[in-house]
C-alpha cells in the first residue's frame, strides 16, 4: 500500500450561498450564510436520492481525568452529543476517538444505524474510526478494517514514524433508494507525524484506485490533523489527489467557514479545517455545514466539531 500512484492535478471550484434553504439556488462569490437558530437542523434527514454525510469526532472518554461541570467530561458532553445526532439525522456517520462506552450513546441518537468497525487495539479495545450507517437506506455489502502501517493486518501496529496507533475503516455500500453502489472510507490521521499522514492519505486512495474498492463513487470522512488547502496529506488527498473537498465544491455553504477544531472554546470563522467530508468528482455536492450548535447551558458536545455534507450519488 506504500507505492505512490501517479494521479492528476485538479482545479477545485468554490462556490459559496447567501440562502439557507437548500432549494435556493448558490450565489457565486456570496459570504456563507449564518447557522440556523439553535434547535434547528443544518441538514437533517436526507431525502430520496441524496445522502447526508457526516465527520465528527466525538472526543474519547478520559473517565478518571475530568469531573462533573468540566467541558470535557463526558457524562456531561453525552445528552448534547444525542441532541444534536437526533436533530440531524446523517444517513452515514464516520465517528473518531470513540470509546467502547461511548459507542451506546450514538446508537441511542441513531437507533435506525448500525455500526461497522471495531477498536484500533483490536476487539472493543481503544478508540474505534467506526461507520454508522441508517440501514433502513443503505445495505452493507463488505466492509473491513487495516492498520496504517507497513503491516495493515497486524493488529495495533505503526511503523511510520507514529507512536499511536492509526487505522481505517471502509465500506462498500449499496443505496436502498437509488440501487447505486459507493464506498465509504473513515479514519483519523496521526497527530505528530507529517510522514504518517501522508503515507496514510496514499494507502487510503490506493484502496479506490486499483484496491477493493476500484471504480466506485467514493465518500471519505476523518479527522486528518492536517490543515485543509495547506498540508501534505490535503495535497495527496485533494490538490494532486483523486477526491474533492466537500466544503469548497457544494453548492451551498449553509455555515461560515469555521476552524474545527475549537477545543471548547468559540468557534473561529477562517480556522484551521481539520475534519474534512471528501468527495470523488463523480458526487455532487448540495451542501456542506461546520455545526457548532451547543446545548442551551453552552455545553459542547465535544472538542471538535461535526462537518457535513449533502450529496447525491451518480445514478445506477
Amino acid at each position: 500500500m506504500s507505492q505512490p500512484l501517479a494521479r492528476r492535478s485538479m482545479i477545485v471550484g468554490v462556490t459559496t450561498a447567501a440562502a439557507t434553504a437548500l432549494g435556493a439556488a448558490a450565489t457565486t462569490g456570496a459570504l456563507a450564510a449564518p447557522a440556523p437558530a439553535r434547535g434547528r437542523a443544518l441538514i437533517g434527514r436526507a431525502k430520496k436520492h441524496q445522502l447526508h454525510v457526516m465527520t465528527f469526532n466525538i472526543r474519547l472518554e478520559r473517565a478518571n481525568d475530568t469531573k462533573p461541570g468540566e467541558a470535557d467530561h463526558w457524562p456531561d458532553r453525552r445528552t448534547t452529543l444525542i441532541e444534536l445526532l437526533k436533530r440531524e439525522q446523517p444517513t452515514i456517520l464516520g465517528v473518531q476517538e470513540a470509546k467502547y462506552g461511548q459507542l451506546s450513546a450514538v446508537e441511542e441518537a441513531l437507533p435506525r444505524h448500525r455500526m461497522i468497525g471495531y477498536g484500533r487495539k483490536g476487539g472493543s479495545k481503544d478508540e474505534y474510526s467506526a461507520i454508522f450507517y441508517d440501514s433502513s437506506r443503505l445495505e452493507v455489502l463488505a466492509w473491513d478494517q487495516f492498520w496504517l502501517s507497513d503491516t495493515p493486518t497486524v493488529i495495533g501496529s505503526a511503523t511510520w514514524g507514529n507512536t499511536v496507533t492509526r487505522i481505517v475503516v471502509h465500506a462498500r455500500l449499496r443505496d436502498l433508494a437509488t440501487g447505486t453502489e459507493f464506498a465509504m472510507i473513515n479514519t483519523h490521521f496521526d497527530h505528530e507525524s507529517e510522514p504518517a499522514r501522508i503515507k496514510s492519505a496514499q494507502a487510503m486512495i490506493d484502496l479506490f484506485q486499483g484496491g477493493q474498492l476500484d471504480g466506485l463513487p467514493t465518500l471519505v470522512t476523518g479527522d486528518f490533523n492536517s490543515h485543509a488547502e495547506d498540508s501534505g496529506a490535503y495535497t495527496t488527498l485533494v490538490t494532486d489527489g483523486p477526491t474533492e473537498d466537500t466544503w469548497l465544491t457544494a453548492q451551498q455553504q449553509l455555515t461560515p467557514a469555521y476552524g474545527t477544531f475549537p477545543n471548547y472554546k468559540e468557534p473561529v470563522d477562517g480556522g484551521p479545517r481539520i475534519d474534512w467530508v471528501l468527495a470523488t468528482p463523480d458526487i455532487t455536492v448540495r451542501a456542506a455545514a461546520i455545526n457548532t450548535s451547543r446545548a442551551k447551558d453552552g455545553r459542547w458536545p465535544s472538542d471538535h466539531v461535526p462537518v457535513q455534507a449533502l450529496v447525491e450519488l451518480p445514478r445506477a
